[in-house]
């Protein structure tokens, strides 16, 4: 299923694309779409009779904003230098585990949501990433098949980032990754059952209509049972949790002088393949 959430920032409804790609209204068959529905395979199995029932309400898809499509998020780990051609790119020793730092749920907004500039950036930059939404608690798993049954589904995420206050102005990632707007997600949360192998997804990205960033989550480093089962040796990882899983090579930072960095006025699009498509117009914050 492709769920997705619908409306005016903080007033999103419930909705879901059917297999013919109409919009429709869930909001009479669950309250939302966040961790205690992924959680829940009686309301599932609801949202599914109800889709295939093909009787929901249609929506008028035609200027209705679509919203993040997780309510509600409790965390979002991120997963850095996670593919091999970025790590090359931006020479970096390929790690040897995983690289864990947060961003905080508020980065969330929708896929097409504007995205602000940071005052005083001078290096805001570009990342695709495929998004792995939890729905069943995990915590010291023991296989990649323990950590795979514990996915409830995908989605497109771009993890912005400030590489000056990431990397040039001391502590931890932090600071460049928890500015206002930095983590647009969706447009949908594909069912784990729709995505038959997530190591072979395609992942894209273009700045002013430019292609920048062209791979696969074939070059991770760490898969995503492998994310997801170390993850879980470190913290308890929640139905509604989010597992950014890193982006690869062609980011901005990767480029010879000078730089591409984005600024206000710049429109990125991102697409994964089978999990929808989102474009930003950055501005001033």
């Amino acid at each position: 299923m492709k769920l997705l959430r619908v409306g005016t920032a903080g007033s999103e409804r419930p909705a879901l694309l059917d297999a013919e790609g109409i919009l429709r209204d869930l909001s009479g068959v669950v309250p939302d779409i966040d961790g205690a529905l992924l959680a829940d395979d009686a309301a599932l199995g609801r949202v599914r009779a109800a889709a295939e029932s093909g009787e929901l309400p249609v929506l008028d898809a035609d200027g209705l904003r679509v919203g993040p499509p997780l309510a509600r998020i409790g965390k979002i780990v991120c997963i850095g230098l996670n593919y091999h051609d970025h790590a090359r790119e931006t020479g970096a020793e390929p790690p040897t585990e995983p690289v864990i730092f947060f961003k905080a749920a508020d980065t969330v907004v929708g896929p097409d949501d504007t995205v602000l500039v940071p005052r005083g950036s001078v290096k805001t930059d570009w990342e695709v990433e495929l998004a792995v939404v939890i729905g069943r608690t995990a915590r010291y798993l023991e296989s990649h098949e323990e950590a795979l049954a514990r996915v409830a589904g995908y989605a497109v995420a771009h993890d912005v980032s400030e590489r000056e206050f990431q990397i040039e102005r001391g502590g931890t990632w932090d600071k460049g990754k928890n500015c206002e707007t930095f983590n647009p997600l969706g447009p949908w949360l594909v069912t784990a059952d729709e995505v038959s192998d997530p190591q072979d997804l395609s992942l894209k990205l273009w700045v002013n209509g430019e292609l920048k960033q062209d791979g696969t989550t074939g070059e991770q480093i760490f898969s995503v049972a492998e994310v997801v089962r170390y993850v879980s040796q470190f913290m308890t990882l929640y139905p509604g949790d989010v597992i950014n899983t890193g982006t690869p090579a062609g980011v901005a930072l990767g480029q010879p002088e000078p730089k591409p960095y984005l600024r206000a006025g710049d429109v990125v699009e991102l697409e994964i393949g089978g999990l929808g498509r989102q474009r930003q117009e950055f501005k001033p914050a």
